[in-house]
């Protein structure tokens, strides 16, 4: 099995309101998020790739024009944790991209969700 990843970044604001007025995530504010999207093949390709990189290029646009300098709650169907995050952005992606079996998500240098079905 061959396992690849890609990174990607936006900056975007939300709101945890679900968490209370006294809650500091209840306010909005803003994380500089880092995608790492997983990828998992049992072959390589006829260049010696499990996925050429530039293949996940519409995933680096719809990052871009979708979610970045954002407010996510508006975005995001759920409420707009770093769990729901990496569901929204696997579920959006799995169907073009199938190699794709995790996508994690951090919103600071020292935390990190991953969600993989």
């Amino acid at each position: 099995m061959y396992k690849i990843s890609k990174q990607f970044s936006f900056s975007a604001s939300h709101r945890l309101d679900m968490l209370g007025e006294g809650h500091p995530c209840a306010r909005m504010h803003g994380h500089n998020y880092l995608i790492t999207v997983h990828l998992k093949s049992e072959e390589l390709n006829r260049f010696g790739f499990a996925k050429d990189y530039n293949e996940l290029k519409p995933i680096k646009i719809f990052i871009t024009e979708t979610l970045d300098h954002r407010h996510l709650n508006d975005i995001i169907p759920a409420h707009p944790t770093s769990e729901n995050i990496a569901r929204f952005l696997y579920e959006r992606f799995k169907p073009e991209i199938p190699e794709i079996y995790a996508v994690e998500v951090s919103e600071t240098p020292k935390t990190s969700c991953i969600y993989e079905p």
